[in-house]
């Protein structure tokens, strides 16, 4: 039997486990909405945000927000912390740039 070489280089330099691509997945479903993405790159772009300033940027409501800030940390891309009547936010840089290195 002749071995043949492959046409196409592989996706990924290891192929991911289980658990890898179902973090993966929901981290990218959570971005897969406009108004997820473009909260993101509202943090990322603060070392840390209040919710309060997140409603005029978005051109969203208070609890609008609060629901795309819940599905982005269960994502586990951003993190908060309650500052009296607000969430204060934050990027985790390690799933960002793990997301970043799926892609690349």
């Amino acid at each position: 039997m002749v071995k043949t070489e492959s046409c196409c280089g592989t996706v990924l330099g290891a192929p991911l486990s289980d658990a890898d691509a179902a973090q993966l997945a929901r981290a990218f479903a959570a971005l897969a909405d406009p108004v997820r993405l473009k909260l993101l790159s509202l943090v990322a772009a603060m070392d840390e945000v209040c919710s309060c300033d997140l409603q005029e940027p978005l051109g969203k409501s208070q609890p609008t927000i609060s629901h795309h800030t819940k599905a982005l940390a269960e994502a586990g891309l951003i993190v908060g912390e309650k500052r009296g009547r607000w969430m204060w936010w934050r990027v985790v840089p390690e799933r960002v740039a793990a997301l970043r290195d799926a892609l690349a």
